[in-house]
């Protein structure tokens, strides 16, 4: 692995490029967003991340775990990439949905460190829940209700398309794969209105043809 930017180093290691400050926003968390994309855009190969993944990449987001405090994962999301329950000791998940439509005997909720983020009007569900929004999630409150001061967003694009309209995209961690995939497959945000929110380039590393990118917000 090398840094490409902000000055050029080999050997370096991914936590102690990521390992960096993260101040809490005033009210809420500090929300950092973990995607990986190929060339042409794509957030997906065949409904998954993992045919754009590689080693290094699986790597970044188990390491980028363990320097958060809650993982924040949209349902559709949670169902197509088959989350299970944290294994990063004191990491929370906080899975998003409209309607708590679940399998609720799945792993991924035998874990007390899992929970639903519904909209108040959602019906009841049989596992911790924060509760914000009515008809949809209200992201803004639902995050001033977490006890944590950074979370990590994995997706989807919906969630993305969420946060990015609220301007609570505090950080971009951005993997670029070196593929053309084609396909239908959503880009980075899905659902956002027309937005323009500046963000400024921290680090970018190389390995194997894969970017390895970190974009902050600027405010």
């Amino acid at each position: 692995m090398r840094r490409l930017l902000p000055y050029a180093a080999h050997d370096v290691t991914l936590r102690e490029c990521y390992d960096v400050p993260r101040p809490k926003p005033s009210g809420r968390p500090w929300v950092a967003l973990c995607m990986v994309s190929g060339l042409d855009g794509s957030t997906v190969v065949d409904h998954t991340s993992r045919g754009l993944s590689n080693p290094i990449d699986q790597e970044l987001l188990l390491t980028l775990r363990t320097l958060v405090d809650v993982v924040l994962v949209g349902a559709s999301t949670a169902r197509k990439e088959n989350y299970g329950p944290p294994r990063t000791p004191n990491l929370r998940l906080a899975v998003v949905s409209r309607t708590g439509d679940f399998d609720f005997s799945l792993p991924i909720w035998q874990s007390d460190r899992s929970m639903l983020i519904l909209p108040d009007d959602a019906p009841d569900v049989p596992v911790p829940c924060i509760r914000a929004g009515v008809g949809d999630v209200d992201l803004l409150r639902a995050l001033q209700m977490l006890d944590a001061n950074v979370v990590q967003a994995e997706g989807g694009a919906t969630l993305n398309g969420l946060l990015a309209a609220a301007d609570l995209v505090d950080e971009l961690n951005l993997t670029l794969s070196p593929q053309m995939n084609g396909g239908s497959g959503p880009r980075l945000t899905v659902g956002a209105p027309p937005v323009t929110h500046r963000m400024e380039l921290a680090h970018v590393l190389e390995d194997d043809g894969f970017l390895f990118t970190r974009y902050v917000r600027a405010r």
